[in-house]
């Protein structure tokens, strides 16, 4: 190995145990100012009601995230069923939950089908648009729930606007260099590709259906916990919670505990019932993705170690 190859995985592991130091220290202030009262609130909040209705969501989470990767897959030219995609998406999303970083099941995934299609690389590339594809319209529709609803950071979200905007600029004049052309043309082929026949379209509304299905899966969470308010006050801060909990962590925990007790103590509802909201939402994503641990020993059992799709 040589000393750079030395260099980068030092740096992926001292990467990894700086955001896990960084996890655990905002879950040991938090306990610091608030106690263990609102963790313990948010684990009996919970009950079979709850988590039923949390499982019947991800069931429409993960049908419309696989959906979405088969469009692009197949934009890029590789076949994925759908059914085997709802399979192997419930397993990333486990893996995802349970692995430090909350990427792992992705990789994993991206792995998976591209030894059961023989094309790693169109496999890979399918998993990272997808994922990436889902972000950008999580953020589009984020912004502009906060442009206009009222939220802690509705005042400053014109400058985030710019922001976005010119950080996009910044991207597209960088995407011009001629040392990125090849990179430039490889990202282009790819969007043609997977954009092809009004793709785009599905695209957009399977990943505007799964921020559905999470903020209501969050809302759910609010109101068994005790925060007795209307819908549409706690929109914004459920998709203020939801860009947290997208931060690396395992399983989210740290992030999503940190924002949702900032979002809910600036919105006047109390550090406490927003930390007792997030573990709820945490515990109910967490039982709901329990079908993705079966998929994954159903492949361990056949002697594949899962790693078929």
């Amino acid at each position: 190995m040589t000393a750079l190859a030395v260099c980068a995985v030092r740096a992926r592991v001292g990467g990894r145990w700086i955001r896990l130091g960084a996890c655990a220290a905002t879950l040991a202030v938090l306990v610091w100012q608030l106690g263990t009262g609102p963790f313990l609130d948010g684990l009996r909040a919970v009950d079979g009601g709850a988590l039923a209705l949390a499982s019947g969501l991800a069931l429409l989470t993960t049908v419309c995230c696989a959906w979405r990767w088969r469009i692009v897959a197949r934009g890029l030219g590789v076949d994925l069923p759908l059914g085997a995609a709802v399979a192997a998406y419930y397993r990333s999303i486990f893996l995802n939950l349970t692995l430090p970083g909350g990427v792992a099941g992705d990789v994993h995934r991206g792995f998976a089908h591209g030894r059961a299609t023989d094309d790693l690389g169109r496999a890979l590339r399918a998993v990272a648009w997808e994922r990436s594809a889902g972000q950008a319209v999580q953020v589009v529709l984020t912004v502009a729930v906060l442009l206009v609803a009222p939220s802690p950071v509705r005042g400053a979200m014109p400058l985030v606007l710019l922001a976005l905007l010119a950080a996009a600029a910044g991207v597209a004049l960088t995407a011009r260099a001629r040392p990125v052309a090849r990179l430039r043309g490889a990202v282009v082929r790819d969007v043609r590709a997977v954009l092809a026949r009004r793709a785009w379209a599905a695209i957009a509304v399977a990943s505007a259906l799964v921020v559905a299905g999470h903020v209501a899966t969050f809302l759910v969470a609010a109101r068994v916990a005790g925060a007795d308010v209307p819908p549409w006050e706690l929109l914004p801060l459920a998709l203020l919670v939801l860009l947290g909990a997208a931060l690396p962590a395992v399983g989210g925990w740290g992030p999503r505990e940190g924002v949702t007790a900032w979002a809910f103590a600036a919105a006047g509802l109390g550090a406490s019932r927003g930390v007792a909201t997030a573990v709820a939402y945490g515990v109910m994503v967490l039982v709901a993705s329990l079908p993705g641990a079966a998929v994954l020993l159903a492949g361990w059992a056949r002697g594949n170690g899962g790693l078929r799709a």
